[in-house]
């Protein structure tokens, strides 16, 4: 017997239009929507059909989704379970695909844009300037649950790299004591903190190492924010950074001579 697939769909940062044509497709299609009702945008469950059935995840256990997502497959439904932002950051996937594997059931993923790349957009910010940075690191500080020991933030820090945290925002005061720590941001060091990006009531902070926590504080923003750091961030304010060989016309490329 070949059952159908569960689709896990990132249903994007929060603005509904920001789901990708193909999630939506799938959201429009689906017999069963499992979402994360903590954070995905209610919105989108006008999209599907009459007859769908939802059903918010955020009081349910790992083998209570499992099993709801499991037997609507058994009756041959479609299925979709609908996470926040995109389903392979911070998603508590993996756990739930291999139950399903467990079981015989397939899954496909479907990404949708994270909240790190909304709050940027927000900010009309590139996160990778030539000369500046080219790499730009999503992580978290250690909280209820631990990270490994070498991606700490003092010394991800060390890198001086365009830095993205999650899950971190109501710990600003040590996440910016661990950053100092790490010898290369300073306290001169732009930040800025976009909380529920994309979102009707986004808010957005900027500052700097020195002065962002209480920046922070001050604004009463104690969750479902992004913090990004680093040096990217003055461009918009001192034109930092080279332009990029990409559109130089002296740049000589496969599709410019």
């Amino acid at each position: 017997m070949n059952l159908p697939k569960v689709l896990f769909v990132g249903a994007g940062p929060g603005d509904p239009e920001l789901i990708t044509l193909k999630g939506l497709k799938a959201l429009r299609q689906a017999d069963l929507v499992v979402y994360a009702g903590s954070l995905v945008n209610r919105a989108l469950l006008a999209e599907l059909k009459p007859q769908a059935r939802a059903v918010d995840s955020a009081p349910l256990a790992l083998e209570e989704i499992v099993s709801c997502m499991a037997a609507a497959v058994v009756e041959g439904k479609s299925v979709v379970r609908l996470h926040t932002g995109d389903p392979g950051i911070y998603g508590a996937i993996q756990e739930q695909i291999d139950a399903l594997a467990a079981l015989g059931i397939g899954t496909e993923v479907i990404p949708g844009v994270t909240a790190a790349f909304a709050a940027a957009a927000a900010l009309g910010q590139e996160l990778t300037l030539p000369e500046v940075s080219q790499t730009v690191i999503i992580s978290r500080r250690e909280g209820r649950t631990p990270v490994p020991e070498g991606e700490r933030l003092e010394r991800i820090a060390a890198l001086g790299a365009t830095l993205c945290l999650y899950l971190s925002v109501g710990m600003m005061d040590e996440v910016v004591a661990e950053l100092l720590a790490g010898g290369v941001y300073r306290p001169s060091t732009p930040v800025a903190v976009v909380s529920k990006a994309s979102w009707p009531d986004e808010r957005r902070i900027e500052g700097t190492l020195g002065d962002i926590a209480e920046r922070v504080k001050q604004a009463g923003i104690s969750r479902q924010a992004v913090i990004i750091v680093g040096e990217v961030l003055n461009a918009r304010h001192r034109g930092v950074g080279e332009k990029s060989k990409l559109y130089d016309r002296n740049f000589v490329h496969g599709f410019r001579g």
